[in-house]
């Protein structure tokens, strides 16, 4: 998406919020578990914010947003996200500038991501503005939930739901919408080392590899997790059909630097459109590096990393934010990258990112949304 239709995006649904005919309820905790947590040690994805966002739809409308206390909730046996899965989510991640400031990257993406997620998953749409008028209350109610340390963020997660309690295969006619919050700190501490996978997929050509759907993650854990107990953090995924080309990993997408050239697999029905990644490519188009978006052999992946013309392999995503790869796998060989003297891009990627998040240097991309 090009900037200028990027904030011409952002700028019409802020207006639109500002003249909003939306209601939203809200219920405060009784007492903030705010001061239990340890700032300097937070692991990912189990330290949870005081209030969470719930909106159902019901009747071929949805229903008026609540923000309550974080807890459990009560559904029916029969909930058909349960039994058929119909579940989508997002990912992204607020900040706190370096004057005080409480911003989010890029969310009008994750909104436009979501609606297609939906749709792909015969769901109830939601409007982008619905959708950040909800993200943009709860975050205005639990502000103080976004971390101040600046190796830390606000990992924020809204996710849809199938809520019919009927045991037929049809699409759901009632759906919950919820937003909660998990102060993080990184989600990979070091270089990893990833496995290209040939026998089992993620994904198929027609499926729903482009959607961010709970089961395309369910699919993966078994693979993922007879590679792990290996050595491997990650897979990197391939298709399909021959297993010939390079997809996407886990957890994030995959761009190599080589010969001075940024690449990386092209969007497709089977890769997650990454936001991340966009930014990565974006920046890299910015500073004039050379970036090609295309189909990306396996063969030559391993041919580079064995004549040494790839310098830098690396993944990009919301919850890893950018990870180097320090080994790849294949076929039983292990082939490792350059040490981190030449990982030169991607750090200055990272360095970039991250100034721009925390407002240490001029967001002239506008990616950065401020509530």
């Amino acid at each position: 998406m090009s900037l200028l239709k990027n904030q011409y995006i952002w700028e019409n649904i802020k207006k639109n919020m500002e003249t909003s005919k939306y209601t939203i309820k809200t219920k405060r905790i009784k007492e903030s578990k705010i001061n239990e947590v340890d700032w300097d040690n937070i692991p990912f994805g189990r330290v949870f914010s005081d209030h969470m966002l719930v909106m159902d739809y019901k009747d071929g409308k949805w229903g008026e947003p609540e923000i309550i206390p974080f807890g459990d909730m009560a559904i029916h046996p029969a909930t058909s996200a349960i039994h058929y899965g119909q579940s989508v989510f997002e990912g992204m991640k607020g900040y706190r500038t370096v004057s005080g400031e409480p911003v989010v990257f890029r969310p009008e993406m994750n909104a436009q991501r979501f609606r297609k997620s939906a749709e792909r998953m015969c769901m109830a749409d939601i409007s982008e503005e619905l959708f950040m008028f909800c993200l943009e209350e709860l975050l205005k109610f639990d502000d103080e939930w976004i971390p101040k340390k600046q190796t830390n963020s606000l990992y924020i997660r809204p996710f849809m739901f199938a809520t019919d309690g009927y045991t037929g295969i049809k699409p759901s006619e009632t759906y919950r919408f919820m937003i909660f919050t998990c102060p993080v700190g990184s989600y990979y501490t070091e270089a990893i080392n990833v496995k290209i996978e040939e026998k089992y997929s993620r994904a198929a050509e027609g499926g729903v590899g482009a959607a961010k759907a709970a089961g395309n993650y369910a699919a993966s854990l078994y693979p993922a997790k007879i590679e792990q107990d290996r050595g491997f953090h990650q897979l990197i995924w391939t298709d399909a059909k021959t297993h010939e080309y390079i997809e996407e990993a886990g957890t994030m997408n995959v761009l190599f630097v080589i010969e001075g050239k940024l690449i990386t697999p092209a969007e497709s029905d089977t890769i997650l459109a990454g936001i991340s990644k966009r930014s990565v490519i974006e920046l890299a188009q910015d500073w004039g590096m050379p970036v090609e978006e295309r189909k990306v052999s396996v063969k030559e992946v391993i041919q580079a990393l064995e004549d040494g013309t790839m310098t830098e392999a690396f993944g990009a995503g919301t919850a890893a934010t950018i990870a180097p790869i320090k080994m790849i796998g294949f076929r039983g060989k292990e082939y490792f990258l350059p040490g981190e003297e030449k990982r030169t891009f991607s750090k200055k990627v990272l360095s970039e990112l991250d100034d721009i998040k925390y407002g240490r240097m001029v967001d002239r991309f506008n990616w950065v949304k401020k509530f």
